[in-house]
């Protein structure tokens, strides 16, 4: 007895469509991610801060499409509570702003992606 199998491999999983897709889906959800992130960064410093210039806020931003950052302004550290001149030097301990962000984010994280995946998904 002989038994012959042949297969034909076709589809997107076969012709790289779906791994474009998954790239393009973590690229999107970065970008998602830190625009999220952003917003709610922006709403703690509404809420803690207490004589806002604007300045420190203005100089927030996404760069790289995956990064937040406060584009390295001089006060910066001392506002986070993680410079030299913070607690014991002063009795400044600094704000929680980016901590909060971080523990928004995360508890947003899979949602966010969750909502996002389903627009890739049917095209894989």
């Amino acid at each position: 007895m002989r038994l012959d199998v042949s297969t034909s491999a076709r589809g997107p999983l076969f012709d790289g469509r779906a791994q474009r897709l998954a790239n393009a889906y973590v690229d999107h959800l970065e970008r998602r991610l830190a625009e999220e992130g952003l917003t709610i960064l922006r709403g703690e410093m509404h809420r803690v801060f207490r004589n806002p210039t604007g300045y420190y806020e203005s100089r927030c931003k996404v760069v790289d499409g995956n990064t937040i950052t406060d584009s390295r302004v001089v006060y910066g550290p001392w506002l986070a509570g993680i410079g030299s001149r913070n607690y014991p030097v002063t009795k400044f301990k600094g704000y929680d702003h980016w901590i909060r962000t971080r523990d928004q984010l995360n508890e947003r994280k899979v949602r966010i992606g969750e909502r996002l995946l389903r627009r890739y998904t049917g095209r894989m």
